[in-house]
């Protein structure tokens, strides 16, 4: 059996024991194990440790920003088709801010050190009212879907009926 070394290392704690009241150890107790930090890799040795670890975080910056961009880009070109009354793919556009989404989620979670960044704050706050434009526009477009839905429900149903089985005050508009 091989064992890994990690940043943790498993060590059996040891208990007090307090030798005026001593006692007998039981057959059943058990010592249990305890995660104790390696305090070697905390330290950072050098310069070159520091520069690399920045420049680690400016990759997992760039990363992030690059996925809250696409997002934003997806947002936007809905949002224009919609303000501008162009014919709207909307499957398409749900499965690309779905993917874009997505993508964006996992990255946030696996980079939860980044939420502070200055940068990304303000490209989500960016986002966050783009976002905002894109349900108002999306809103109105679906009220106007179903306000037009039920008039061509209501002229489907008067079509189909002669008026036998209403009563006067349906005719007349009561």
């Amino acid at each position: 059996m091989q064992v890994e070394q990690s940043a943790t290392a498993p060590v059996m704690e040891q208990p007090v024991v307090d030798t005026e009241g001593m006692t007998e150890v039981v057959p059943g107790d058990a010592l249990l194990p305890a995660l104790l930090p390696d305090i070697g890799s905390g330290m950072i040795s050098d310069d070159a440790e520091a520069a690399r670890l920045e420049a680690t975080r400016s990759e997992e910056v760039g990363g992030l920003l690059a996925a809250i961009r696409r997002l934003e880009n997806i947002v936007e070109e809905e949002t224009t088709a919609l303000a501008t009354g162009q014919k709207v793919d909307f499957d398409d556009f749900s499965a690309r801010k779905s993917r874009s989404m997505l993508e964006f989620v996992r990255l946030m979670r696996a980079r939860m050190h980044l939420g502070g960044e200055t940068e990304i704050t303000e490209e989500i706050q960016r986002l966050r009212e783009k976002l905002e434009r894109n349900r108002s526009l999306l809103e109105m477009h679906y009220d106007a879907v179903r306000e037009v839905a039920t008039i061509i429900v209501r002229a489907i149903k008067e079509a189909e009926s002669d008026g036998t089985y209403t009563g006067r005050a349906a005719r007349d508009g009561k």
